[in-house]
């Protein structure tokens, strides 16, 4: 299939903004990573009028795949873990081109530990966290317990990438697995939710409260990465918030994140005038001396 596509990624790779090449063969074993394609190609860009193009082509029985994606995309997907796919494809597709050995350090970036954006990717996590432990416990207090049930896996999905993450391994593949052996307690709770024989609504409550108390011990972490963006200024709108270039990847998630980082006493309202005497814009800042001491920075 490679000499196949040679002439496609071959024009790619003569074009300045191609970052680099990968070719990703399908493994009979996870045909899930290449959406079933017997190939995909995959060609990182710098920048692109599309952020994602797609192609699909197909040869005799084969099926292939092309995804140009720009550098942004890609660090996204990266930092939040919203495409599982793209570390394997990094990692086990064959580099066709690569300028200026652009794959070959991002590989290296990645595997250092600890790796690369650990900080925001905790953050990412547990900001998700928050959200699902939130309108999951609403559910279970009006009595929807299929529905909150859905919500405490999710929480559960995150606290293991969280444990995953604290690990220095990566949460995009096999994570429960990896849980198992890094941080049983949690595996176990998830044995619990599914395999206990008490009621839903008792399995519910223990659980709600197990996630609560891992969430309180694990607030110190989650709230780092945004608490040292905060360093940046002193007061801060939340358009601002939203619009920095790193706190940006919590997309719909920010806002309930700092409101519970306020409940915590982690983020300070600054109510400022505006043009209607009646009320007041809310604006947000940090103790900068304490986020300095409690996280070690100078």
């Amino acid at each position: 299939m490679e000499h196949i596509l040679r002439p496609i990624y071959q024009e790619r790779a003569s074009q300045p903004e191609t970052l680099g090449v990968i070719l990703v063969t399908k493994r009979e074993e996870t045909k899930s990573i290449t959406d079933t394609f017997d190939t995909v190609l995959l060609i990182i860009v710098k920048e692109a009028d599309k952020p994602i193009f797609t192609k699909h082509y197909t040869h005799e029985e084969q099926k292939m795949t092309m995804h140009v994606l720009t550098e942004t995309v890609l660090n996204k997907w990266l930092y939040t873990g919203s495409n599982r796919r793209i570390v394997d494809w990094i990692f086990h597709g064959k580099v066709m081109f690569d300028r200026n050995e652009y794959l070959h350090k991002l590989r290296l970036k990645l595997q250092e530990f600890p790796f690369f954006g650990r900080k925001i990717k905790t953050g990412i996590q547990f900001s998700k966290l928050i959200r699902r432990y939130l309108e999951g416990k609403e559910f279970f207090n009006r009595g929807d317990y299929l529905d909150a049930y859905s919500y405490v896996v999710d929480s559960l999905h995150h606290l293991a990438r969280l444990s995953v993450i604290d690990n220095g391994l990566y949460p995009e593949v096999t994570v429960w697995s990896q849980v198992k052996k890094i941080e049983p307690a949690i595996y176990k709770l998830y044995e619990e939710l599914i395999m206990s024989t008490e009621s839903l609504e008792k399995r519910l409550e223990l659980l709600f409260l197990a996630i609560e108390f891992l969430i309180n011990s694990r607030t110190h972490d989650g709230a780092q990465h945004i608490l040292e963006a905060m360093l940046e200024k002193e007061v801060w709108t939340i358009q601002e918030l939203h619009s920095h270039h790193e706190l940006r990847y919590y997309s719909t998630d920010l806002e309930v994140f700092i409101e519970y980082l306020i409940e915590k006493e982690y983020i300070h309202v600054e109510p400022v005038a505006a043009k209607n005497e009646m009320i007041s814009h809310r604006h947000y800042k940090i103790d900068k001396e304490f986020v300095k001491s409690e996280y070690g920075i100078e």
